[in-house]
């Protein structure tokens, strides 16, 4: 990092340790959901009132108009506490900067400052039962209603996180079925309060619901809600999916960093000796370590590529696909290394506090923001230059892909 960015870094330093008595980790245990949600609307006004929400945002838009590098300098310090910032992720990520881009104004404008300060929030309305990683595969349809000009969406979809709360959504569905599939999809903003819009809270495994089903009954979308043109959706969407591709990550995949675990060794006994004293135990230290060390030096390697004003490549998909599932078999060890208390799980934990919640959510990382699969593809296709799969349905208009 440049002087500048570490000058800038102890700077937020200072800010964000100044805020962590009354947005902290500790201040967030024992609250529900509700008052964990009011916490984090509060934590995103303080944000925005001090200068360290939007970072890289153009002015504009309401942002800062600071480098990438500034953005990920200032997370990479405020990740370290456990702050509210989950409700607004996906939010302030994606659906808002895309609605500034495709249509700017005064409307928009004013969403966009009510999204910064946590008053309103957005979510992306893309997976679907039938078509979760394979998003041309969608089937939610649009049909267009010549008389008023309106479109008249029906379906489902699956996996929107935080739906419940949200405001307004961005929508990508399919208008032409004829059409090749990923041609024959467009691209929308919709008011989840909209008459036809049911939101359906998902239970996960570890007991919260932040994901959901949302479905769509006859409801109206108009015209003006279009983003990008008739049939252009998938451009739109992948356009989405690159805005904010860059952010601050963690080799412990975000779950207990892996001194946690030589701690908790050094108190376990087997066979009368601490744990830690077993090469069994020790060669997984050693593995997890290195495996960490190279996850580390290929985000650094990202650093330094934006600093240099280029364009990371796909190696991103290595951090990810290698990261999330070594957290899920270091915890998976570290519950066997405790017996019958690896099993105790405590609900006041996080998931970087308690190896039972690591191990729960685990699962879920390996499929939020690209599956392992996908991420293998990316890397056999775009690192190793390895041959695309067989795609039986390229070519084909969708509506004769068989089901």
């Amino acid at each position: 990092m440049s002087p500048e960015i570490e000058a800038y870094r102890d700077t937020a330093r200072t800010w964000v340790e100044s805020q962590i008595a009354e947005f902290g980790r500790d201040a967030r245990k024992g609250l529900s959901e509700a008052d964990d949600l009011a916490l984090g609307r509060r934590w995103q006004a303080a944000k925005q009132a001090a200068g360290y929400s939007a970072i890289s945002w153009p002015k504009d838009h309401g942002g800062q108009g600071l480098t990438l590098l500034h953005r990920l300098a200032f997370e990479q310090e405020e990740i370290k506490h456990g702050f509210p910032n989950d409700y607004f992720g996906v939010s302030l990520g994606m659906p808002v900067p895309i609605v500034l881009r495709h249509q700017p104004g005064d409307w928009t404008r004013a969403r966009a400052e009510a999204a910064l300060r946590g008053d309103e929030i957005w979510c992306q309305l893309f997976s679907e039962p039938s078509g979760g990683s394979d998003l041309a595969g969608l089937r939610t349809s649009a049909k267009l209603d010549e008389a008023s000009g309106d479109w008249i969406v029906n379906g489902q979809k699956l996996w929107t996180t935080w739906a419940q709360y949200s405001d307004y959504g961005v929508i990508v569905v399919r208008t032409d079925p004829s059409a090749q599939k990923h041609k024959g999809l467009t691209y929308f903003w919709v008011d989840m309060k909209a008459p036809g819009v049911t939101v359906r809270p998902v239970r996960l495994a570890e007991g919260r619901s932040e994901v959901n089903e949302v479905f769509f009954d006859d409801v109206r979308i108009p015209d003006s809600q279009r983003l990008g043109a008739v049939g252009g959706g998938f451009g739109v969407a992948m356009e989405t999916l690159t805005i904010e591709r860059y952010q601050a990550t963690d080799p412990a995949g975000f779950g207990p960093p892996l001194q946690l675990f030589i701690d908790e060794t050094k108190a376990t006994q087997i066979k009368g000796k601490p744990a830690i004293e077993d090469g069994r135990v020790r060669e997984r230290i050693a593995r997890t370590y290195a495996m960490q060390s190279a996850m580390a030096a290929i985000y650094q390697r990202t650093l330094l590529s934006l600093a240099a004003g280029l364009q990371p490549g796909p190696e991103g998909a290595v951090h990810k696909l290698v990261s999330v599932r070594a957290r899920q078999k270091l915890s998976e060890y570290a519950m066997d290394l405790q017996g019958v208390n690896g099993l105790r799980y405590d609900e006041e934990l996080s998931r970087k506090e308690s190896w039972a919640k690591s191990w729960m959510t685990a699962p879920t990382g390996r499929i939020a923001g690209g599956a392992d699969e996908m991420l293998l593809n990316t890397i056999a296709e775009k690192i190793l230059g390895l041959p695309q799969d067989h795609r039986p349905d390229k070519g084909v208009p969708f509506n004769q892909i068989p089901r």
